[in-house]
């Protein structure tokens, strides 16, 4: 795909700010939104997408990334269908019948604990997703089965939005 965020480290630590903050750490949400638009085939632009999220919280103003229910209001005020879940079993129905989706999950390495947000496709060569690892170069393949994928990782606290656009009558 064109023009996709595949690693937010990639971002110029001066460029994009996202609060006080740089994007390279705290911009996953607003990039999973991004990405998200670019797979529907819709024009993005970062800095449109960063004041959008950063007034969503005006006290935090990007500092701590994006409130988990962000991209879910986002995509509902601009008039696709969404829907939200957090049962990992029906992650994959709910890939399948979505056009793009938005993984947040939290993820725990040692003593260390985050959250992240990737955008998430579904292909004929299985689920790939953008903007996943500090080192992504391209879209990084999940196989066929998101709730295997992130058990296997170890991810937890997942809710998975479903994102369509509304049909025409």
């Amino acid at each position: 795909m064109k023009d996709m965020i595949l690693c937010q480290r990639d971002i110029p630590r001066d460029q994009l700010r996202y609060g006080f903050r740089a994007s390279a750490d705290v911009g996953c949400g607003w990039i999973a939104t991004y990405n998200a638009l670019r797979i529907l085939g819709k024009r993005a632009q970062p800095e449109a997408l960063i004041r959008y999220y950063e007034r969503q919280l005006p006290l935090l103003h990007g500092n701590t990334g994006t409130a988990i229910w962000g991209p879910a209001v986002f995509f509902r005020q601009h008039g696709f269908r969404t829907k939200l879940e957090a049962r990992r079993e029906r992650f994959d129905e709910l890939v399948a019948e979505s056009q793009v989706c938005i993984l947040f999950y939290y993820w725990r390495k040692k003593w260390k604990l985050g959250g992240h947000f990737v955008a998430l496709h579904k292909t004929d060569r299985g689920v790939f997703g953008y903007n996943t690892y500090n080192n992504s170069t391209a879209p990084d393949p999940y196989g066929d089965s998101l709730a295997e994928f992130l058990k296997k990782r170890g991810y937890f606290g997942c809710v998975l939005l479903g994102i369509r656009e509304e049909e025409t009558p």
